[in-house]
């Protein structure tokens, strides 16, 4: 059964892209539909191949019926199951934010048909990397999910995304050009790029050779990962693109060039040559991410530069290369996406009420939006790691497992992440003391609002509201409804249920100065629009996905503790790929 579950996370978002593609450009519903469809697919299948893996061990599917080490092969272990099924969900929740998004904001007048295929292909990408069983593959992997990852970046084509989008392309070809050349050498050594295979033939090669392919891999995959000091980046290029896409960007990307330092550094170099750089590079990103968060006054940098710093704990938990550690680094990662992506769809909420994620430009949310606030206020102290949430356990775990190691280094480590830890609190709380707390801010309003509607792209942008082009338009009368009919009553409950939505989600109206043109300044009143409920029924939806990582963290630290003893152990992985035979 697994064997013929394994291609499906692949091959249905490809399926997906390709007829999304077909239908997108004359039936836009259709193809919301059928993206949604597929996403709750590959997540059933990445679901199923989790419960199978975890009962059965490993197992690997050569693709095309080629022999093991000629072909592609695929292989599934509780690691990459875990990691499709964290990803599966967040990518189906951020799908659902986007389609609530484009139909909140009129869509349907200005489809971009484009948006769905692509981001079904960065899915496939996505996939791929989890399940690669070689070296070349991985980098297919990467090279799927980074040029859709291109197209999503710069959707909308205005200036301040381009310009990212070129620091994102530049540094993106460097890695994988880094990455190419280390493949290569890699097959010069030793004439293969099957991981199973190599897991046995690096170790034959000299340790000079080991430890230089060893290092070209780590800087290609911790310039993916946004591991300091290759981590500069990513603070500008995730900020500028809609909420959807800076969502998955920040929950996904980062996190399989993690999953690339897991796999290699556990079954290609488990000798552990370059632990303590990895130390070093994991307190350096850590602390120098935080602090970069703590100087930002926009809530998307904000969470830009923490998460940054928190790569900084799963790299911790990877150098220390014990169980205890490697399982806390996975378990760290699931909380890690799933956090992430909530926070940064919360982000898109505040912008869309507030005008702005700056928080000097925002006030009083938690007072006039009690839901908004409660959906920030959840994941926020989870990513800070307040007892009990995910957040608390996975951070209590790796500092355990530094505090086992007894060394000075790791030591230094379990320092440096309780400050971390403290130092992500404080910019929270700056978060929510100015944006939810106070009373409404009185700054001077500025043009952020429209630069930051003229980015999000015609799907995703926020509707133009009414002005005199919209007033001369003709409007269609309709026939009154006669009072006390059944259409008249459905029409009143209908508005009642919308006046009822708008006092849960919309925020009060906000006054600030404007200039009277006499010198002076005039309070101005500036309404601000009720939240979709699609859009908020997704980022609930992934509140609750947070708050069940904390219900079910025994269960889900078993499967990472066990995931961890397969990586050390590495036999169940070359035995599932070579069928328990000798490996060539």
């Amino acid at each position: 059964m697994i064997r013929v579950l394994t291609p499906l996370p692949v091959l249905l978002p490809l399926l997906g892209a390709a007829a999304a593609l077909l239908v997108g450009g004359r039936h836009p519903r259709v193809q919301r539909a059928l993206s949604i469809v597929v996403l709750a697919s590959v997540l059933a299948v990445a679901v199923g191949l989790l419960l199978l893996a975890d009962r059965d061990g490993a197992d690997a599917v050569p693709v095309g019926g080629w022999p093991v080490p000629l072909g592609i092969v695929l292989v599934v272990d509780r690691l990459s199951a875990l990691m499709l099924v964290v990803a599966a969900t967040v990518a189906l929740g951020v799908l659902v934010f986007a389609v609530g998004q484009g139909a909140a904001d009129g869509d349907e007048e200005t489809p971009i048909s484009i948006f769905h295929p692509t981001f079904l292909v960065l899915i496939a990408g996505v996939a791929n990397a989890f399940l690669a069983g070689d070296l070349f593959n991985l980098y297919v992997g990467f090279e799927i999910l980074l040029t859709a990852s291109y197209v999503l970046l710069t959707l909308g084509g205005s200036a301040a995304r381009i310009r990212a989008g070129i620091t994102y392309i530049i540094v993106s070809l460097l890695s994988s050009l880094l990455f190419l050349a280390a493949i290569g050498l890699v097959y010069g050594a030793t004439g293969t790029v099957n991981m199973a295979q190599l897991a046995v033939r690096l170790g034959e090669l000299p340790e000079g050779t080991q430890v230089l392919l060893q290092s070209m891999l780590l800087i290609a995959f911790c310039i993916k990962a946004a591991v300091f000091p290759l981590s500069a980046w990513l603070p500008d290029s995730y900020p500028t693109a809609p909420a959807p896409v800076t969502a998955v960007f920040a929950g996904l990307l980062t996190k399989v060039g993690v999953y690339a330092i897991i796999r290699t550094q556990t079954l290609l170099f488990p000798g552990g040559a370059l632990d303590e750089v990895l130390m070093w590079a994991a307190l350096a990103t850590m602390l120098i991410g935080i602090l970069g968060a703590v100087a930002q006054t926009d809530i998307r940098r904000i969470l830009s530069f923490t998460l940054v710093s928190h790569i900084g704990y799963m790299v911790f938990g990877i150098s220390l290369a014990s169980q205890a550690g490697l399982a806390g680094a996975l378990f760290y990662v699931v909380h890690h996406i799933a956090i992430q992506t909530t926070l940064f769809l919360v982000a898109g909420l505040v912008e869309r009420q507030g005008g702005s994620t700056g928080v000097d430009r925002l006030g009083g949310l938690a007072t006039a939006s009690p839901l908004l606030a409660v959906l920030f206020f959840v994941p926020a102290m989870n990513l800070a790691g307040i007892p009990p949430f995910s957040g608390f356990i996975g951070k209590l775990g790796l500092l355990e497992a530094g505090i086992a190691d007894g060394g000075w280094l790791p030591i230094v480590l379990v320092a440096g992440g309780a400050v971390t830890s403290l130092l992500t609190l404080l910019a929270i709380s700056r978060v929510w003391s100015r944006a939810f707390w106070r009373p409404p801010a009185q700054a001077p309003a500025d043009e952020s609002s429209d630069a930051a509607a003229a980015d999000a792209g015609p799907e995703l942008a926020p509707a133009p509201a009414p002005g005199p082009a919209h007033e001369q338009e003709p409007v269609e009368e309709k026939e009154p409804v006669p009072a006390g009919s059944p259409a008249d009553a459905a029409g009143v409950r209908a508005e009642a249920r919308r006046a009822a939505w708008e006092r849960h989600t919309a925020v009060a109206t906000a006054t600030s100065p404007v200039t009277d043109g006499l010198g002076g300044e005039a309070a101005r009143e500036r309404p601000l629009r009720p939240l979709p409920r699609v859009m908020v029924g997704s980022t609930a939806a992934m509140v609750v996905v947070t708050v069940g990582l904390t219900a079910l963290a025994g269960p889900l630290y078993g499967v990472a503790e066990r995931a961890a003893g397969d990586l050390r152990d590495r036999t169940p992985y070359i035995s599932s790929v070579f069928l328990g035979e000798e490996v060539p």
